[in-house]
């Protein structure tokens, strides 16, 4: 691929059940993974629920983890989202992976907190999450939560250098 080619994120939650899909553009590759850009304008869709994104949004897809950590703009209410998810996996142009509930956030003024706790508690008994996806994304949540609060690559600033390419693309 090369930076601007369209490309898809498809995440279901556990047995395929439908959740966000969105379009955006592949943006390039360094030492932590793949790039990609989801400009303003962007339609984010999941059954019973769609916006437009009036904020740029960059995605980490890493070379080995189990996460898709997501870049915003100031415009946006969380500059950092990071959604914890089985290995993510490609079809082509389309991304997929599977939501598994639990996210890091750190709002626009600093706040850094795991969110949906209660959901995976809840998710992991109702569709039996099996024991091997119930620790790894414990293990990849507090890693993540630990490295977002201690501002370590690539949550010290690394990804505005891909939020810039983006713009510059749109």
């Amino acid at each position: 691929m090369t930076p601007g080619d369209p490309v898809r994120l498809e995440m279901t939650k556990w047995g395929g059940h439908p959740h966000w899909a969105y379009d955006g553009v592949w943006l390039g590759i360094d030492g932590f993974g793949t790039w990609l850009g989801f400009p303003v304008g962007t339609h984010y869709a999941r059954p019973g629920m769609d916006f437009v994104g009036d904020f740029n949004a960059v995605v980490l897809v890493p070379d080995d983890g189990a996460y898709l950590a997501a870049f915003n703009d100031e415009a946006a209410k969380a500059a950092v989202y990071v959604d914890m998810t089985t290995v993510a996996r490609w079809d082509g142009a389309t991304l997929r992976a599977v939501d598994l509930d639990l996210d890091v956030v750190r709002r626009q003024d600093g706040t850094v907190y795991l969110d949906d706790e209660d959901e995976f508690l809840e998710h992991r008994v109702r569709y039996g999450y099996p024991a091997d996806v119930v620790a790894l994304a414990e293990r990849t949540a507090a890693e993540v939560l630990d490295a977002v609060r201690g501002e370590r690559a690539p949550y010290d600033g690394s990804a505005d250098a891909w939020l810039r390419r983006l713009v510059a693309l749109a």
